[in-house]
């Protein structure tokens, strides 16, 4: 019979972040760099409200930035960089997974 167990070690930290992006491409070595992102409405550092009748608006009249109403930004935690073999294996066993959600899906409808 042949088999082989294979033991996962993982990192007293260890802690699965959400991403829902990714960046990256080719490397000057052939190599796929992958940087996942979570992308995300900015955050202002600061922001102006007007007072009526003792009260704080709901608006702000003022921020920094300046164009907050249009930004968002892509935190960048962490990154993986692949060989072609590698990067042929991820996207077989990816595949995979999403064809079982696939299937799953179409059984609830």
């Amino acid at each position: 019979m042949n088999k082989i167990k294979c033991k996962y070690i993982f990192e007293n930290n260890y802690n699965p972040i959400y991403v829902n992006g990714a960046q990256g491409g080719i490397n000057p070595l052939g190599e796929i760099v992958i940087n996942f992102f979570l992308e995300r409405n900015a955050i202002p550092v600061s922001q102006t409200f007007e007072i009526k009748d003792s009260k704080i608006g709901i608006e702000d009249i003022d921020s920094e930035p300046s164009d907050l109403k249009n930004s968002f930004v892509r935190v960048i935690k962490n990154g993986v960089i692949i060989n072609y073999q590698t990067a042929k294996e991820l996207h077989q066993w990816l595949g995979g997974h999403i064809d079982k959600l696939e299937e799953l899906s179409d059984g609830k409808k």
